[in-house]
């Protein structure tokens, strides 16, 4: 059991018998009355954010859920498969269930995280930063530099993130996973 000192972004708590991840959360303490934990709670079967009060010193469930270090093996459009490392056995998962966050940034023979409730897959946690390539992007001008605007750029994933003008096409960028931010190209 959890109680409500153990919040914290990415807490993986069970509410009315579902699991759920903690979004984020804010303690607060009125002028009159006891002290509350507001909290935004994103379904981890549905994907379906909610917000919910819960009273200071409350206890709060631990979901049966299980991690397992993975292997991305293929997509084919509709489904991603996946294998696990020790077993070998592998899963497919849907393209739904996974959302474009997550598939936005899956490379072929990238490890990843998958979380198993009740024996059952039901999502993947990339890591926090990946470098991936540019396939499309518009040329950078004569005088851009790293301050200036930003622009869209296709990965080689499908994903699309914005970028600084002095990005090219071939270059390979480490991007942030969790708000899909640029963060610097990588040499070659």
């Amino acid at each position: 059991m959890y109680d409500t000192s153990n919040f914290r972004n990415g807490l993986k708590i069970e509410f009315e018998g579902m699991p759920y991840i903690i979004v984020e959360f804010q303690h607060v303490k009125p002028g009159k009355g006891g002290a509350f934990v507001r909290t935004r709670l994103k379904n981890l079967l549905t994907g379906q954010v909610i917000d919910h009060t819960y009273r200071s010193g409350e206890k709060i469930g631990k979901p049966d859920i299980e991690v397992k270090r993975m292997q991305y093996l293929y997509g084919d459009g509709e489904s991603y498969v996946f294998m696990d490392n020790s077993t070998y056995d592998q899963i497919s998962l849907s393209g739904d269930m996974l959302g474009k966050d997550v598939t936005d940034f899956l490379k072929e023979n990238e490890e990843v995280e998958a979380l198993f409730y009740k024996g059952k897959p039901v999502n993947v946690d990339l890591p926090l930063f990946v470098e991936l390539e540019i396939v499309t992007t518009d040329p950078g001008v004569r005088g851009d530099t790293a301050s200036g605007g930003s622009k869209p750029a296709t990965l080689e994933t499908g994903g699309v993130v914005n970028v600084p003008l002095f990005i090219n096409e071939g270059d390979i960028i480490k991007i942030d996973t969790r708000n899909r931010a640029y963060l610097e190209r990588m040499n070659k």
